[in-house]
């Protein structure tokens, strides 16, 4: 029987309409288990750091039988973590993730974006954390599973954003200091600024052993300039007012938007990270079930 999992579909405005994000998260996740039959991330390799003696009831799979033939003594293999998976997830909330063309900002996307996903890996006891950067990584809860967890991430995604500018690089810099253990890192974000302002710190989480993927939240509007007549605009990281014509400055802003997301791939491509890019439009559960499509995590196969 096949486990890949069903889109379910569900109607943005309909789940945006509820509001409470804790139950948004719900609703999601009991739509993903009902066409999941075991998580397409467990199995996460983790490396032993030591040896302890050998207790009745132990799981006897990790039985060190070398040291058993050579010693006549019975050693477990001590492992740094039993969860199948330690995840951080990192949340943009500068001021250009307050935009929204309809009723869902991208800020307000990415924020059930990440309780969702946590909420989906700790009903499964995985290891999660969060960060909130826009300038700096300006909010961070350590990557635990524990009772009240995802109580602590729904009240760190429920704070009110300064709205900064944003420093994708920054915030990545930071995670890293803070992250030593191999994660699953995942970066929410438009990916405005230029490429060039965060590739060498996204790097450095690949080179570190992290699992990074990059999950691009976008307004539709964002993606075709299809912002109805001419009328005045505030760019929304420096407050300056434009006077735009829609009409006449699609074509140039389609241009310049395509260069601008071919750079965002390479640099991505080139570091081994997928990238994901979720329309504000999209059904979010759509989105998630992409993210958890089956692809080989660093250091481990595919299950």
């Amino acid at each position: 029987m096949s486990t890949r999992p069903k889109k379910t579909g569900i109607d943005p405005a309909a789940l945006f309409a509820i509001r409470d994000l804790e139950l948004r998260a719900r609703v999601i996740v009991e739509g993903l288990w009902s066409g999941l039959h075991r998580s397409p991330l467990e199995g996460f390799s983790v490396e032993f750091t030591e040896y302890r003696q050998y207790s009745p009831g132990d799981d006897l799979r990790y039985l060190d039988w070398k040291v058993l033939a050579r010693t006549d003594k019975e050693f477990i293999k001590k492992f740094e973590d039993e969860t199948n998976l330690r995840c951080m997830i990192l949340v943009d909330t500068s001021r250009s993730m307050g935009f929204a063309s309809g009723d869902v900002s991208k800020a307000e996307y990415a924020r059930t974006f990440a309780a969702t996903f946590a909420y989906f890996l700790l009903q499964q006891r995985d290891v999660v954390g969060l960060g909130l950067f826009d300038a700096d990584l300006h909010a961070y809860l350590p990557a635990r599973w524990r009772p009240g967890q995802f109580r602590r991430i729904l009240s760190l995604l429920s704070r009110e954003s300064e709205g900064r500018d944003t420093q994708i690089g920054q915030g990545l810099e930071q995670a890293a200091l803070l992250n030593r253990k191999r994660s699953l890192i995942i970066v929410l974000s438009d990916f405005l600024s230029p490429p060039e302002e965060w590739e060498t710190p996204l790097g450095q989480l690949i080179a570190a052993g992290h699992d990074v993927r990059a999950v691009q939240i976008l307004d539709s509007a964002e993606l075709d300039l299809d912002f109805g007549k001419a009328s005045q605009w505030e760019d929304l990281e420096t407050g300056k007012r434009l006077y735009i014509d829609p009409g006449e400055a699609r074509s140039a802003y389609k241009e310049s938007f395509a260069a601008h997301q071919a750079k965002i791939q390479e640099a991505l491509e080139q570091r081994g990270v997928r990238h994901l890019i979720a329309p504000t439009n999209k059904p979010l559960d759509f989105a998630l079930i992409d993210l958890l499509k089956r692809q080989p995590l660093h250091g481990r196969v595919a299950v």
